[in-house]
């Protein structure tokens, strides 16, 4: 059974910085795009910041020149850096991998972590 764990979520002033980090474990034979999404309360999930396995990012326009997203393929894991934090961020953040998990169903499948919360207020 394949599971993604977040951690690094919590209370913060507007103006701090939090890091985020995402784990993947289990039975599987490779990741492709690992992204970030978030969940503000009353609001649709949104995706914040992509990777592929190669290094390419892709970033939500209001996160731009803040967040940093970055991963490591030898350990299953993606960080998500994120600076000049604002109210506004205030969501559960959500880790999100596409796994291929048996050369079986060649086809990559997606999976979700269980969230982690991040407040930003003063």
């Amino acid at each position: 059974q394949v599971q993604l764990v977040e951690s690094g979520g919590g209370l913060v002033q507007p103006g701090g910085s939090l890091r985020l980090s995402c784990a993947a474990s289990g039975r599987f034979i490779s990741i492709a795009v690992m992204r970030w999404y978030r969940q503000a309360p009353g609001k649709q999930r949104e995706l914040v910041a992509a990777i592929s396995s190669g290094g390419s990012t892709d970033y939500a326009d209001s996160v731009k020149g803040r967040f940093t997203i970055s991963r490591v393929n030898a350990r299953s894991t993606a960080s998500l850096q994120m600076n000049s934090l604002k109210p506004e961020d205030t969501a559960v953040y959500y880790c999100n991998a596409d796994l291929l998990l048996s050369y079986d169903m060649p086809a990559y499948t997606s999976h979700w972590g269980q969230g982690t919360q991040v407040t930003v207020s003063s």
